[in-house]
């Protein structure tokens, strides 16, 4: 545990340098988020699985409830916008690549909002950062994996609504996992040797 949290804080502390690059802010923050939860684990799993565990886990150590007052209190308008955008929602970049003009990528969009919407209003936490995750992974990949140019102007809004959300919920998430103490969480997935 001690490690995870470890390196989960040098990132964090890299990523609050990078006031003036929020691609840059974006990528360390993901990386301290990855920290904190990675594990070993087998091909069996998908990185969605391991992520929708840990904040399962999160949630249920979260006694003060900090993630969702985070969450409803601060973030409302900017997740409003990120779950509108298709361009953070993995099934339009499938359709398109592989040229699906079927419109079942548009059906699970409307599906995906309503979801969260109702998430959002209900104040269903699990559901809500859920769905934020996963819209701000196919971010990650966009720009973890060059599909974006650094400091463009196409995705500067969720890039930088991404780095806000993320600066937040990143240090609570370490904050509950400490006082937690650590035998909730499995071993690290690259332990010192």
């Amino acid at each position: 545990m001690r490690v995870r949290i470890h390196r989960a804080i040098s990132w964090l502390a890299r990523a609050e340098q990078e006031a003036e690059d929020p691609d840059a802010r974006y990528i360390f923050l993901w990386i301290a988020f990855n920290a904190a939860y990675a594990s070993e684990f087998g091909f069996e799993q998908t990185e969605r699985l391991l992520v929708k565990q840990f904040i399962d886990k999160l949630l249920g150590l979260d006694t003060e409830n900090k993630l969702h007052h985070a969450l409803f209190s601060q973030f409302s308008g900017p997740i409003r916008t990120l779950v509108e955008n298709k361009h953070v929602f993995e099934p339009f970049w499938r359709a398109l690549r592989e040229h699906d003009g079927s419109g079942a990528w548009e059906a699970s969009f409307v599906s995906s909002k309503k979801v969260a919407m109702k998430a959002l209003m209900g104040k269903e936490t699990g559901t809500l950062l859920s769905i934020v995750l996963d819209r701000l992974y196919v971010l990650r990949n966009q720009l973890v994996h060059g599909g974006a140019t650094w400091g463009g102007k196409t995705n500067r809004a969720q890039v930088k609504d991404g780095a806000s959300i993320l600066g937040t919920l990143v240090p609570i998430m370490l904050e509950v996992m400490m006082q937690a103490g650590g035998d909730e969480f499995e071993a690290i997935a690259y332990p010192v040797v």
